[in-house]
């Protein structure tokens, strides 16, 4: 074989190889939005001063039932946990980065001792709290799934754990698919690409204003206590989009 013919098939294996590398690149993008070390900074003060610390103190969920010994309110700052969801363009096809960043959770407790979770959202280049919501549910999906990022479906108000090309169910709620359950990233935009695709931004659907539908700011309480779930060996980060302004509300199932 000439010197040429040996060139030239040595440039087609490596150029193969480079787009083998990249579409796996592609595949495994991560999420956009993720808090930076400044970001951190500033949701700590937020979350930590005494504005959130007063809202925290007269935060009152109906049926909590309050610690034995009443503890003042306090928030942990140095816990935070990134939430994302699905963007549209990632179910429409039209993105290969799977999620966007909706908020960012930090344990907390409420006057009375109740366990709760304060939403800090990234409005323009500030933080701002945009929810009080009962229980700390976040941190418990977190420390089950140690490793990749936190993942939440809320139309279906499913968990996941993703780490690079694989997606991890935390809590399956009505998608029907247990705690455990282990799909490839592809795999997970197939079936939201059939959830969803007929009701994205712009859609029939959509323009009908029909309820239920993508792009829903709603927030719900996991089908499941977090401590039913099983430990997996995945990293978590997470974050949701929160309707901005929103009141200290316990977590509410869709309807």
């Amino acid at each position: 074989m000439s010197m040429l013919k040996k060139a030239l098939g040595a440039a087609v294996v490596a150029g193969a190889a480079m787009l083998m590398t990249a579409g796996a690149a592609d595949a495994a993008s991560g999420p956009a939005g993720t808090p930076t070390a400044a970001d951190t900074a500033a949701i700590g003060q937020l979350t930590g001063g005494a504005a959130t610390l007063d809202r925290l103190a007269s935060t009152k969920f109906p049926g909590a039932h309050p610690a034995a010994v009443a503890r003042a309110a306090a928030a942990d700052p140095r816990t935070q946990v990134a939430v994302y969801e699905p963007t549209a363009e990632f179910v429409a096809g039209k993105s290969d980065v799977p999620a966007a960043l909706a908020y960012v959770a930090v344990p907390a407790r409420t006057g009375d001792g109740t366990p709760a979770t304060v939403w800090a959202e990234r409005q323009g280049a500030a933080w701002t709290v945009v929810n009080v919501a009962s229980g700390d549910y976040e941190r418990q999906y977190a420390q089950a799934a140690a490793g990749g990022y936190l993942l939440h479906e809320p139309q279906v108000n499913a968990w996941y754990a993703v780490h690079g090309d694989s997606v991890t169910v935390l809590d399956g709620s009505v998608t029907g698919l247990a705690a455990g359950t282990k799909l490839a990233l592809a795999d997970y935009r197939a079936a939201l690409h059939q959830r969803y695709a007929d009701k994205l931004p712009g859609s029939a659907y959509d323009r009908e204003g029909a309820g239920g539908g993508y792009g829903g700011r709603e927030r719900a309480v996991p089908a499941a206590d977090p401590g039913d779930v099983p430990v997996l060996p995945f990293v978590v980060g997470g974050v949701l989009v929160l309707a901005a302004g929103a009141v200290v509300v316990p977590r509410l199932r869709r309807r």
